[in-house]
């Protein structure tokens, strides 16, 4: 199991993305979480196998239609048993 963290940035906000994140986690069987930032960013936690959380990346940078998607940083971390689902944090 691998964890991703991700910082998606561009028009990602007020736009459906979050709930994107978390559909296309779930469909990906994966477990985390995605929030707003007060940046204007979102921050996402995907843990799961890394060829599905390799793919929701790229799913990830194209974003719903709704959002205009600038940039996306991403980083490897180590892999936790924090998440028992996918969430959306409020």
């Amino acid at each position: 199991m691998k964890t991703l963290h991700i910082i998606v940035k561009g028009r990602v906000q007020g736009v459906g993305f979050r709930h994107f994140a978390r559909v296309q986690a779930k469909q990906r069987g994966l477990v985390g979480m995605v929030k707003n930032l007060s940046n204007g960013n979102v921050e996402i936690y995907a843990n799961g196998k890394e060829e599905a959380v390799r793919e929701y990346l790229n799913t990830i940078r194209q974003g719903p239609v709704s959002a205009d998607v600038s940039d996306v940083d991403s980083d490897w971390q180590e892999s936790s048993n924090t998440y028992d689902d996918f969430k959306v944090v409020f």
